[in-house]
């Protein structure tokens, strides 16, 4: 952050060797007005002694990263024993700074977009127009782009965040902060005007200092909701038209063709696994999953009401001045009918107003929706056929220009969030089910058995329709009892308020099986007697990715299985995630096993003739998969955690770019302009060899002992704490307890290890035994080793061995010895091999932007990760049990989070 304007200053100055570009000057600028509002605040705030120690702090860091030890010594006496009121204090300090930074970027963002749009002689790299001028030259004319986007269908998953759940007024400030930024690039704005945004700006930051990041009593499965359900109203539920029509637009503008009228289906749908996994949180129960899709219908109603009371006061057509079709007549004769308490109350001025008064009657029957009353709407179709009256009538009556382009938003919006708004997914442990199955058959010796008994077992209970042996057990009951609210909310919310129920370290068909004699005993089941669910197997580790396409096999092969998926339309889904894998395997393995059960499962699927989708798990940095990797059938289902979340939907013009990228990356795999399989076949056999002395090299570092290493130069306890205000249970490996988060918690500690580890020595063997210029030629030639290669790459850069070292030492000098040499000794491996395969002198020598500003950074982040070395020290001599120090980690935690602009 910067000096305040009444202190000398030398934080204008570029530090030696960060190059800004002409088009990121205007960043720089931001970043640099906004730290020295954030050094203005300190003094305000937290007086002279808080500010200077920022500011010692800062400069130390500094000259630390350029080699001055006796820096380094006074950087770890400065934040050496500072009382947790004052650690929390100054890593606030430096959250608060990475918050306005971050913020800038997103404008800059922003910007960068408005001025490839303002531009038609250049295009943004995935961009529509990019994508649409691919397409056109790879002869795609107008009807094939429309018959290859009907194929299409993305759904991002969201996911909850690991530890963080911020107060929504906070996020209400930072986007007022970004509005305020984009304001003043407006050259027409006055002097006065000018100050007006960065007042409004000073003040937002101010009472974001002066409140509470997050809830002090800790999150619940509610508050991850609402953080998630935030972003969905006042981000994604605006954007969503704006999406639609920029697709129009660049069809139009490539094509050259301003009346060209494509019908652009709806690609676009939501999920959330936030309140329906099972398989990490003993809280949800049938009751949360009802509250949940209930608290989001009342969100979205109120959504729909104040778009059409927006509506109505657009369409104040005279019935003197225009006519409207006859439906609309008949339907608002109907609706008077059923509320004439309403319509007698119009206005008389109004009476005259057809659409008006037609819209006011449909606010009545939102409301009635809404308060489930009398004559509500049963379904969003019935709301949408309503919407299509009016939009029929203004396009007959020349309304094209006076209305018509509101009441399509509102269509496009309830096409695609119907009355539920995200699609629930119900997820599972496979051992979850089959105990409760083994239990309700009566079969003592249930586990001792092989899969294909049970699985014969299974298939005789479901044919004969059995019923349970012995009463439920309480778990049993719980279950059944989730199940049981499937129906219910399909009902009520429409078929697609439930999404998938996921299967989850599916290994064989008994464990899907079970999952459907739990639905038949919860008495889910069609008239024809099949069951109607989504069954999906998921597949989150090695051994499972390796047996995926064998198991998938076995279940097309199954009668009743098979029965049940022709009733579903013959359409499987399947997930494929290596958030186990990157704990188990390197990550050039986790992410071969991904890819090469991709190709495997979709040359099946496409023998047996099933229509299929991949659910795809993926993180927010390298280790868990790219978008593309996902990618199949045109289908895109893929997790957005939670961590990134803010990232790329906390503004609307970043979420309408998060979308543009998905939809361009589904467009090209699917129009096979980008082919992602491999094309050689001497690429697979690399592969294999990278994948194999990777992961033996990962074995031997993640052997005894490791674990224990783990949880201590980590501070995965602290999110556990913050998780579930529980500990690690002292038997079981850290990373399978709940849903923790293994590679958010290597990047608090600065390790990144899933993220890279192990990939040096693969590179280094497979060249070795293929030479370097075959694996030159398969890096510029295959997207997927492409897309490895990058991501390992930016873990690399933002990885820190020598913060990570202060970490290490956490765990003791023998645990020390034994794992930190080696990991160092990968580390130099990973950069030399990387660097001689990209023929480049530095890492992201050609992504200069990405590594000035993990330059930029670094400086600001040391200081937290130092005092988190310090506080974690602290803490765990309490046992745990110092509730201050336990506030100022989590503020550590959240502040390294943003400062390093990446969980993992």
């Amino acid at each position: 952050m910067s000096t305040p304007a009444k202190k000398k200053t030398k934080a204008g100055k570029k530090r030696p060797g960060i190059y800004f570009a002409e088009k990121d000057e205007a960043l720089r600028n931001d970043v640099r007005e906004l730290g020295k509002m954030v050094g203005e605040l300190l003094v305000e705030q937290g007086g002279e002694a808080l500010y200077k120690t920022v500011e010692s702090a800062r400069r130390y860091a500094i000259a630390r990263r350029e080699g001055d030890t006796v820096a380094s010594d006074k950087l770890e006496s400065l934040l050496a024993n500072m009382s947790p009121t004052s650690a929390r204090d100054v890593v606030r300090a430096f959250s608060t700074y990475f918050q306005v930074v971050n913020t800038a970027e997103q404008v800059h963002r922003i910007r960068r977009r408005r001025d490839y749009l303002k531009d038609s002689s250049k295009r943004q790299q995935r961009s529509f127009d990019s994508t649409f001028f691919q397409l056109k030259e790879s002869g795609y004319g107008p009807e094939a782009v429309e018959e290859l986007l009907s194929q299409l269908a993305i759904q991002p998953v969201f996911t909850a965040h690991p530890t963080e759940t911020t107060r929504r007024t906070i996020l209400r400030k930072q986007q007022n902060i970004v509005r305020r930024m984009v304001d003043v690039q407006n050259p027409a704005l006055t002097p006065q005007e000018s100050l007006a945004c960065f007042e409004s700006i000073r003040a937002d930051v101010t009472a974001i200092w002066q409140t509470e990041d997050s809830l002090p009593e800790g999150q619940t499965i509610a508050d991850e909701l609402e953080h998630t359900l935030f972003f969905m109203t006042d981000v994604i539920y605006r954007v969503i038209p704006p999406f639609y029509e920029a697709i129009e637009a660049s069809l139009q503008e490539i094509y050259a063709d301003k009346s060209l009228q494509l019908k652009i289906p709806n690609l676009l749908h939501f999920g959330s696994l936030i309140v329906g996994d099972l398989s990490t949180n003993p809280e949800i129960s049938a009751r949360s999953i009802r509250d949940t899709l209930a608290r989001q219908r009342t969100l979205l109603l109120d959504l729909y009401f104040k778009d059409c009371r927006q509506l109505g006061e657009k369409l104040s057509q005279s019935n003197a001045r225009v006519e409207v079709d006859e439906a609309l007549i008949v339907q608002t004769e109907k609706y008077a009918r059923q509320f004439p308490g309403v319509h007698s109350s119009i206005p008389h001025r109004h009476r005259s107003m057809p659409y008006r008064v037609f819209i006011r009657l449909i606010t009545e029957r939102l409301q009635a929706t809404f308060d489930d009353a009398a004559f509500p709407y049963e379904n969003a179709q019935q709301f949408t056929d309503d919407l299509k009256i009016v939009a029929t009538s203004l396009a007959n009556r020349r309304g094209a220009n006076a209305g018509l382009f509101a009441v399509k938003r509102i269509i496009r919006r309830v096409e695609t969030f119907g009355f539920h708004f995200m699609s629930l997914d119900i997820r599972h442990n496979a051992h979850e089910l089959q105990r409760v199955v083994g239990f309700c058959l009566d079969e003592d010796n249930w586990f001792s058995q092989s899969s294909s008994q049970r699985a014969a077992r299974l298939s005789r209970a479901l044919e004969i329709n059995d019923s349970p042996a012995v009463e439920p057990d309480n778990d049993a009951k719980r279950l059944f009892a989730i199940f049981r609210a499937i129906p219910y909310c399909r009902n009520k919310y429409g078929d697609a308020a439930i999404g998938a129920l996921l299967v989850r370290h599916c290994g064989g068909v008994d464990d899907v099986l079970a999952a459907l004699l739990i639905a038949r005993w919860a008495d889910i089941h069609s008239l024809d007697g099949t069951i109607p669910l989504d069954i999906t197997p998921s597949f989150e580790n090695a051994t499972e990715l390796k047996d995926s396409s064998r198991l998938v096999q076995e279940l097309m092969d199954n009668p009743f299985y098979r029965r049940n998926l022709e009733a579903r339309d013959s359409h499987q889904t399947v997930m494929l995630s290596i958030s186990d894998a990157t704990a188990d395997g390197s990550v050039a393995a986790s992410r071969w096993n991904m890819q090469r059960a991709h190709t495997e499962l979709s040359q099946l699927f496409d023998t047996t003739g099933v229509d299929y989708t991949f659910f795809h798990g993926r993180g927010s940095l390298s280790g868990r998969g790219g978008v593309a990797d996902g990618i199949a059938h045109g289908h895109l289902r893929a997790t957005e955690h939670g961590e990134a979340v803010n990232e790329r939907y906390g503004v609307r013009g970043i979420a309408v770019r998060t979308l543009e990228k998905a939809f361009s990356a589904v467009t090209m795999a699917t129009a096979n302009v980008t082919p992602n399989r491999a094309t050689d076949d001497l690429w697979p056999a690399i592969m294999d060899v990278i994948s194999a002395s990777g992961d033996e090299v990962y074995a031997e570092l993640t052997g005894a002992g490791f674990d224990e290493y783990f949880k201590l130069v980590t501070p995965i306890d602290v999110l556990d704490y913050l998780q579930s205000g529980g500990r690690v249970a002292e038997d079981e490996p850290v990373y399978a307890h709940r849903n923790t988060p293994w590679t958010f918690a290597w990047a608090q500690s600065r390790f990144l290890l899933p993220a890279w580890y192990g990939f040096g020595t693969g590179i280094q063997q497979a060249v070795e035994t293929f030479g370097i210029d075959k694996l030159q030629y398969m890096l510029g030639q295959w997207p997927f080793f492409g897309r490895l290669v990058a991501d390992v790459e930016i873990a690399l850069s933002v990885a820190d061995l020598g913060i990570a070292e202060y970490y290490s030492r956490l765990a003791g000098e023998e645990l020390h010895a034994r794992f930190f040499p080696a990991i160092c000794t990968e580390h130099e491996l990973c950069v030399s091999t990387l660097l001689s395969l990209t023929n480049q002198e530095v890492l992201l020598e050609s992504n200069n932007t990405l590594r000035r500003s993990i330059r930029l950074r670094n400086p600001y982040v040391d200081p937290m990760s130092l005092m988190q070395v310090s506080l974690l020290e602290r803490w765990r001599k309490t046992d745990r049990a110092n509730d201050k120090l336990l506030r100022a980690l989590r503020a550590s935690v959240n502040g390294i989070s943003r400062g390093l602009h990446t969980t993992g």
